[in-house]
């Protein structure tokens, strides 16, 4: 269920991708009933069974991250984690914390199927 503060954020929202940042956000909240969300990191944030898992970065305004992670803290299992990526899209910056980066909405329209294929396994993962 999308929720009002997230509406809120993106109405006020000025970012140069922000139709992708809209669309990106209205296809990760469909693509599975178990998906909330809120403002983390000033910016849209995606929790899956009471975990934040994926959440937007949106500075600079040139592009968009979305940062894989496993909730608020490291985890004990960390350096044994290991996730599968054959999109290509993530960028690890730890065995358990990756980043995805889009730099125009022609981008992010081309990268939405892959990217929510990795997300559905991720938030499981």
């Amino acid at each position: 269920m999308s929720s009002a503060e997230v509406d809120a954020y993106l109405a006020s929202l000025t970012h140069q991708l922000k139709p992708a940042v809209v669309r990106l956000r209205e296809a990760i909240m469909a693509s599975d009933e178990g998906m909330s969300e809120h403002i983390k990191w000033k910016a849209p944030s995606f929790v899956y069974d009471g975990e934040d898992r994926v959440t937007f970065a949106l500075h600079p305004a040139n592009r968009i991250r979305i940062i894989l992670h496993r909730g608020a803290h490291q985890r004990d299992d960390t350096d044994a984690f290991r996730f599968d990526d054959p999109s290509g899209l993530v960028v690890w910056a730890a065995p358990d914390r990756g980043v995805v980066t889009l730099s125009s909405i022609d981008a992010a329209a081309d990268a939405e199927p892959a990217l929510l294929e990795l997300i559905g396994r991720w938030v499981r993962a």
